[in-house]
């Protein structure tokens, strides 16, 4: 369709977003622009055919009348009966209130039309400016969403909230990039332009549109990404790197920071990984860690992602808080999101994996396709130390306070002796085989191939609720 040069002078209005987004010169756009505020249309993203919609923030702020709604129904649709990505760019004020109940109706159904693609394309939210109200929750039902510097995302704007709750706020404070990204977790990237927002969205479209067979990888010496002392805390997200090929994207990098999600490539293959944090909070499972993890296992299972978890795990934080958070209802999350998952998922534990933790982040007993560990890894109720504490604590109470620390030393060394550690597990066969961190990347890549290649079910057919 030819488009007047009129119509591409304003960056903001939704044909020169998309003709931004899509590969040069592939866009053809289901209908004009015209009233209704939204513009959808089909094209390229790094050579896959993808769907996209976006609002037109200079008519009517953007704001969703019936018949705006109607193409971006249409335009999830086109997406789900094609079987590729439907990508929304958002910057709107949210349902119309000229139309009163028939724009709430159009809205709703957009609600509806991306549940039910829900778990069966990948659906992606670039949020350029404002998403209130109606808006608000579009992005927010998808799969992933991405903000730009100027994006907020709000059910009521700060003017409302000061009326009704007498709370002062600004935009950003109450839904500006920096909150969604460290306090509310809505968003799972912000960006700090629009071309980066744009390009990050491209590159997460292409790893989920083409992900490609998995090939041969080079082995790498992993060792040296860990610390020497096992009690030395570390940021986890270089070894995710060193297993995976070049680069990598993490999600909600800034919210709930003791658990890292990621999507990235190895040996080709586009691949999720979850890995604890021993930099923050010890690497401890928590309430909103456990929440961030179930949801990305969710979505990677939808798709036929496969799953990489890196542990070194202590356990679950301990705390009023946290129980009064819902850890136990949260950590249910997780448990449930890798016993339904089918998509082949191997778990790497690299120093540590105590306690129910162990359990959650992808055990044997909740069906992963291979468990390995590295050779001074420990798989234990809990820590050594800990263990003989209670276990020997009227012993240890008999001792000088002197002395106290080398009996605990030495019974904790007879402790390991005895429940028999990383090798034990290899011979109950809850891990499969004791790996060095070098061979680590060609262990995994071909635990994944063999899966596939066994014919184990590429994707699970479930929706992708936010939990």
């Amino acid at each position: 369709m030819s488009l007047s040069t009129m119509e591409l002078v304003d960056p903001r209005t939704p044909v020169a977003r998309l003709n931004h987004f899509f590969d040069d010169d592939t866009l053809t756009l289901f209908a004009a622009p015209d009233t209704s505020g939204v513009v959808a249309g089909q094209g390229l993203v790094d050579g896959n055919e993808v769907v996209a919609f976006a609002t037109d923030v200079t008519v009517q702020g953007g704001a969703m009348g019936r018949d705006g709604c109607a193409r971006i129904v249409h335009a999830i649709e086109s997406a789900a009966r094609m079987s590729v990505p439907v990508v929304g760019i958002w910057h709107s004020g949210g349902a119309r209130l000229q139309e009163g109940v028939a724009s709430l109706d159009g809205v709703g159904r957009v609600f509806a039309a991306i549940v039910r693609a829900s778990g069966r394309i990948p659906q992606i939210s670039l949020v350029l400016g404002a998403a209130a109200g109606g808006a608000a929750y579009g992005p927010a039902l998808t799969d992933l969403v991405i903000m730009g510097p100027d994006a907020k995302v709000f059910v009521t704007g700060p003017d409302v909230v000061r009326s009704v709750t007498g709370e002062d706020c600004t935009a950003d404070s109450l839904g500006g990039p920096d909150t969604h990204s460290k306090k509310s977790g809505v968003v799972h990237l912000s960006c700090d332009s629009d071309d980066q927002a744009v390009e990050t969205t491209r590159h997460l479209v292409s790893l989920l549109a083409d992900q490609r067979d998995i090939g041969q990888v080079e082995p790498r010496d992993l060792s040296t990404l860990l610390p020497e002392s096992p009690r030395r805390a570390y940021d986890v997200r270089p070894l995710v790197g060193g297993v995976l090929d070049d680069g990598f994207i993490e999600l909600h990098p800034k919210w709930a920071r003791n658990i890292v999600t990621a999507l990235g490539r190895l040996g080709g293959r586009t691949v999720g990984v979850v890995a604890n944090n021993p930099l923050r909070r010890g690497g401890c499972l928590d309430s909103l860690s456990a929440e961030k993890a179930s949801r990305f296992v969710r979505m990677c299972d939808s798709f036929g992602v496969p799953l990489i978890v890196l542990v070194d795990v202590p356990g679950y934080l301990p705390g009023v808080g946290q129980e009064w958070e819902g850890v136990v209802r949260r950590g249910a999350k997780l448990l449930y999101a890798f016993a339904e998952c089918t998509v082949p998922r191997v778990t790497v534990v690299t120093r540590k994996a105590y306690g129910g933790a162990y359990i959650a982040m992808n055990a044997s007993c909740l069906g992963a396709t291979a468990v390995y560990a590295w050779p001074t890894a420990e798989v234990a109720v809990m820590g050594h130390e800990a263990a003989v504490k209670i276990i020997h604590r009227r012993t240890i109470a008999a001792v000088p306070a002197q002395r106290q620390p080398e009996i605990i030393k030495e019974l904790a060394e007879e402790h390991a002796v005895a429940v028999g550690g990383v090798q034990k597990a290899v011979e109950l066969g809850v891990i499969d085989a004791i790996v060095s961190p070098t061979e680590t990347r060609g262990v995994v890549a071909a635990a994944i191939a063999d899966a596939i290649a066994a014919g184990r079910p590429d994707k699970n057919i479930h929706g992708n609720i936010p939990l």
